[in-house]
């Protein structure tokens, strides 16, 4: 019988046989990805299962190294750094507490960089581990983010999670707004914010709010001038 030692686990030319797999979970702002992550968390401590909760460090809305939900639970996680190789990092963790980890929790996975989402992927591959993702999918701009992309192309399972816009429709945008409440089209792809810079909305929603902010200020149509002409 195959003991599985850390030693073991840590030759390169181990076999596992655990079978891991890399999970994509995205959403808009205010889906309750986050809320997700720590009730998960919570329910593998509970049954006793190994895991650890990451997430970059860039985001730094609580000046701590905690994750926290909107609706106020939290839990202390890893910082992520840019420069970390989460590969070598899980290894040595391993070696650390002379065990597997089961699970790695990742908040806010868009902010990771390509390489941090192969290293997770080497991860799940070499060492059996599970890897869940949360993160949004697109920018202000309804661009992709570095990190979600590459979780896109390389994630084992996809799920989204989802919410609904005021006007009923599925939120797909995570519009920037101003301190008016005015849609933002241009800026920094990051900027750290909560409820008070972002409002997810349907793409919908998002279109007809910039085309009416785009003719708030804009000139009369020829006959509406013809007329004020007139009555001058």
């Amino acid at each position: 019988m195959t003991i599985f030692t850390v030693r073991n686990i840590l030759n390169a030319n181990f076999t596992l046989n655990r079978k891991g797999k890399l999970y994509f979970r995205y959403g808009t702002m205010g889906s309750a990805k986050t809320a997700l992550l720590l009730t998960t968390a919570y329910n593998f401590e509970e049954r006793g299962m190994r895991y650890l909760c990451m997430k970059p460090v860039i985001d730094t809305r609580d000046n701590r190294n905690v994750i926290k939900s909107r609706i106020g639970i939290e839990r202390e996680c890893i910082y992520i750094y840019p420069e970390t190789d989460l590969y070598q990092y899980a290894k040595e963790y391993f070696k650390t507490i002379n065990a597997v980890v089961d699970w790695f929790l990742v908040d806010e996975a868009q902010f990771l960089t390509a390489s941090q989402v192969d290293q997770l992927s080497r991860v799940v591959d070499d060492f059996g581990s599970n890897v869940i993702c949360y993160g949004l999918r697109t920018d202000f701009k309804t661009n992709l983010f570095e990190g979600s992309k590459r979780l896109f192309e390389i994630a084992d399972t996809i799920d989204e999670i989802k919410s609904t816009c005021t006007c009923g429709h599925k939120t797909i945008v995570n519009a920037r707004i101003d301190e008016n409440g005015d849609i933002l089209t241009e800026g920094a792809q990051v900027e750290i914010g909560g409820d008070e810079r972002y409002i997810a909305v349907c793409r919908k929603c998002w279109r007809n709010k910039r085309i009416e902010q785009s003719t708030r200020h804009s000139l009369p149509f020829p006959e509406l001038l013809a007329e004020i002409e007139k009555d001058c």
